[in-house]
């Protein structure tokens, strides 16, 4: 996997050089891949172009150029106009190619996408992400996929320049839900821990003391520890802002009906962001429900 000849035999095509696409494919770009990128926005792709990625003007020229295509793009619509409009992948594409999408989409529009494709001959991996900007950049990230396992295979050596983990989970939208199960997760520990958070401050807990025993404890999490600081100094710079959770949280009571499963404490939640949302907190970081609970019981000073 590692026979620099082997990766020069794979060039790669990236659509979309954002928050997640640059640290990502900067690091493909380190390990000797030769990388051809398509972004509308040219601030967005200078950095890795500096660095010695090729710039794309149009789909049509980073297809011909790459036989995987990774595309790390911002949403259902994105993905499904970059895919199935009138000049996108569907109709450039074809067997010599796999596209990794690895953005946080619908299982709904990503199986959409599957039949689009799937005429072409090209393979398609889902590969949701999970991690930050910063395990991006230090290679540190989880991947999820599903997909032909022939084609997780052959993308391999590209993953692991940029993860640490890399999960097979089946040959269809496995990976989608797997991404939503987490992120519903995710989300809903912000609500939770800002409310035992609350309770404990009625008691005459710091939230430096509660966090420390939290750690300590059986419900002990990365997630929590990675946001103690913030918690502690209430300052919520975003990681993840409350308007991202919200739209995952769409997506995920999305196929939560199309799949007829109630989700009775995921919808409650999804108010509480749309709440901070509306007090003017939409860029801060999710996290940010604390301040909302403390609002609520009144100990916003404390």
């Amino acid at each position: 996997m590692s026979n620099p000849d082997a990766l020069n035999r794979s060039p790669v095509g990236w659509i979309g050089i954002g928050k997640m696409g640059n640290p990502m494919s900067r690091r493909v770009l380190a390990a000797g891949f030769a990388v051809t990128v398509f972004d509308p926005d040219i601030a967005n792709r200078a950095t890795v172009v500096a660095e010695g990625a090729v710039p794309a003007h149009d789909l049509a020229s980073l297809v011909d150029a790459a036989e995987a295509v990774f595309l790390t793009i911002p949403n259902d619509e994105v993905l499904r106009a970059i895919v199935c409009g009138p000049e996108g992948l569907a109709s450039r594409v074809g067997p010599r190619h796999v596209v990794v999408e690895m953005s946080t989409v619908s299982p709904r529009v990503s199986a959409e996408v599957a039949a689009a494709l799937a005429p072409t001959g090209a393979a398609y991996l889902r590969a949701p992400v999970s991690g930050s900007t910063a395990t991006a950049a230090a290679g540190a990230l989880a991947v999820l996929l599903s997909g032909p396992r022939e084609a997780f295979d052959r993308v391999l050596p590209v993953l692991v320049t940029f993860s640490q983990r890399q999960t097979w989970l089946g040959i269809g939208e496995e990976a989608r839900y797997l991404k939503l199960v987490l992120n519903t997760l995710v989300g809903a520990t912000s609500a939770l821990l800002a409310e035992a958070l609350t309770l404990g401050a009625k008691g005459n807990l710091s939230v430096a003391q509660m966090l420390e025993a939290i750690g300590g404890s059986a419900v002990a999490s990365p997630l929590i520890a990675y946001k103690r600081d913030m918690l502690v100094n209430r300052r919520f710079d975003a990681a993840f802002t409350v308007t991202q959770m919200m739209k995952d949280f769409d997506l995920i009571l999305g196929a939560a009906r199309d799949d007829h499963v109630p989700m009775f404490l995921t919808a409650l939640i999804r108010q509480q962001y749309e709440s901070a949302h509306a007090v003017g907190e939409a860029e801060q970081d999710f996290f940010v429900l604390y301040e909302q609970y403390q609002r609520l019981a009144g100990t916003s000073g404390s």
